[in-house]
């Protein structure tokens, strides 16, 4: 070994004898840039999404917001037990699974196969044209979302109402129909984060190593062939890995997006966990029931946590790749 890399060795040994904390004290010395970079996205995590999750304690207690977290009598497990013993909560879960599958199902191919289609453009501006135009609906917000599918679908001047009544149909109203509200939902929601999630795709095809193509190539491969068993290989990892996270949020909608949606004619397929969760803790009448509203998104996000789990555990067993 030479002289020069011995005393590297030396040295990086050395500080790995150090205690902990003159470690972080003197890398936080060295990099304090990256960490200046940091801790605004440190600030939001701890208040938006670790200091909420000790409020959840009120799904043990009677909670009102006149005595506080300190001041409201503590009832146990009652609202799960209230929760379980609740007929209508058969039905909310049947709409939330029904609408995540799918929205696994059926929105979740669409950014891979755009992406793969995106990805054989061969003239940048057009590409880049393309990919900009399906990335601008994700900033628009589900209320104008939501608001452009009524005039759209508007049974007396809606332009597919417009048409259906130039073919000699009836006119039809859409949005009260609750055999339509998943199908509207799902488009809206493969327009809204089609470009959107496209770009993790395309950031990945990116990455592919361009001699793959060109040995496809000299193996007789067109550009079908290399779609297939070069650029969808290659990506693979990010599909997985977004697979996970989709499962993972099956309990998940867009909560937004339903109560947009939601009206009473629809009630039987848009009622969710979530806008039940919303009725039940902001809109209820008398005192609103934080505690029982509370009780019914833990029980939910346990079972979301556990769809991961085992997302994760049959993804790396099966397709050796794996979230965590």
């Amino acid at each position: 070994m030479r002289k020069k890399d011995k005393s590297a060795a030396d040295g990086q040994l050395m500080l790995a004898k150090r205690p902990l904390s003159q470690r972080l004290a003197k890398d936080l010395i060295l990099n304090w840039r990256l960490y200046v970079l940091l801790l605004p996205g440190l600030i939001s995590l701890v208040l938006f999404k670790l200091f909420p999750v000790g409020g959840m304690v009120i799904a043990f207690q009677n909670y009102s917001a006149f005595l506080g977290i300190r001041g409201s009598e503590w009832v146990g497990l009652d609202n799960f037990v209230r929760m379980f013993q609740d007929p209508y909560m058969l039905t909310l879960v049947k709409n939330t699974v029904i609408l995540a599958i799918l929205s696994v199902i059926c929105v979740f191919p669409f950014p891979v196969i755009f992406s793969l289609f995106l990805n054989e453009v061969r003239f940048r501006k057009v590409k880049s044209s393309v990919q900009s135009v399906s990335f601008l609906p994700y900033f628009i917000s589900s209320a104008v979302m939501v608001s452009i599918m009524y005039t759209i679908l508007s049974p007396t001047s809606g332009i597919v109402n417009v048409i259906i009544t130039k073919l000699g149909g009836t006119p039809t109203n859409f949005m009260a129909r609750p055999e339509w509200f998943r199908p509207i939902y799902i488009f809206l929601q493969i327009w809204q984060t089609l470009g959107y999630n496209a770009v993790i795709y395309m950031a990945g095809i990116s990455s592919i190593n361009q001699e793959l193509y060109e040995a496809a190539e000299v193996d007789g491969c067109g550009r079908w062939g290399k779609m297939i068993h070069v650029t969808l290989p290659g990506i693979s990892t990010s599909v997985i890995t977004m697979l996970i996270i989709s499962i993972g949020n099956i309990f998940t909608v867009d909560t937004d997006r339903i109560l947009l949606l939601y009206n009473a004619s629809n009630a039987a397929t848009s009622d969710v966990i979530q806008s039940y969760v919303y009725r039940i803790a902001f809109q209820s009448l008398g005192f609103p029931d934080y505690s029982y509203g509370t009780a019914v998104n833990i029980v939910k996000s346990l079972m979301a946590f556990i769809l991961v789990i085992i997302a994760n555990k049959l993804a790396d067993k099966y397709a050796e790749t794996r979230l965590f």
